[in-house]
């Protein structure tokens, strides 16, 4: 149990010293941060019944290239946040027991105000995503998804459609939480269930401390 963890939790490290997931020359590491988003998603969370207890390596994104804007929106909660003031990085994932289901977690830490920066600049990636299409018979399309009371502002939706040809669906919900975005995904094969996604958006806040 201690190896698996320190294997993720080294591999979040270096992914966030090297900038993953964008530009931002000005991030810097701030040590006490980056270990206590290490603790956070180390301990087990209150995850909903029929998830796996132990988290496992970030979230990837099942397709290929994508919009820019949708990309933006999906690639925080992988642990690919933006880096423009970032000071710490963490992120993981759980297999749920139904059909397709995971869940991907992400929390991402800001000198100053930059996470409601970051999270406006969200809201607009979400306004301008539309669809996912490749040529691999991926064709999910945005739909609204309501939040309320997530954190101290939150942006949503749901992706759903055809993922390499088989029915899928994704929720993504980013809130900010202070100076800590935490970032969500929650995956199923033809459709995803809302009430268990806000049950997970409640453990990833438990996370950060909300």
């Amino acid at each position: 149990m201690r190896r698996r963890q320190g294997t993720i939790a080294c591999a979040l490290l270096a992914c966030t010293l090297a900038g993953c997931g964008g530009e931002g020359a000005e991030s810097f590491i701030d040590p006490s941060a980056m270990a206590q988003l290490r603790e956070a998603v180390s301990k087990k969370p209150p995850m909903p019944d029929g998830f796996t207890a132990r988290p496992e390596q970030a979230w990837r994104m099942p397709f290929g290239p994508a919009d820019q804007n949708c990309r933006a929106l999906l690639e925080p909660a992988g642990g690919h946040a933006p880096t423009h003031a970032l000071t710490a990085q963490a992120a993981v994932s759980f297999q749920g027991d139904r059909l397709g289901e995971q869940a991907g977690v992400g929390l991402a830490k800001y000198a100053g105000e930059e996470a409601e920066e970051h999270l406006d600049a969200l809201a607009r990636a979400r306004a301008a995503c539309r669809e996912v299409r490749t040529s691999t018979g991926t064709d999910l399309r945005l739909h609204e998804l309501p939040v309320e009371d997530v954190g101290d502002e939150a942006v949503a939706a749901r992706l759903q459609g055809r993922l390499h040809g088989y029915p899928y669906a994704l929720d993504v919900v980013l809130s900010r939480v202070g100076d800590t975005i935490v970032s969500v995904v929650h995956t199923g094969m033809n459709d995803v269930d809302s009430t268990r996604t806000r049950k997970v958006v409640a453990a990833a806040l438990a996370m950060a401390g909300e």
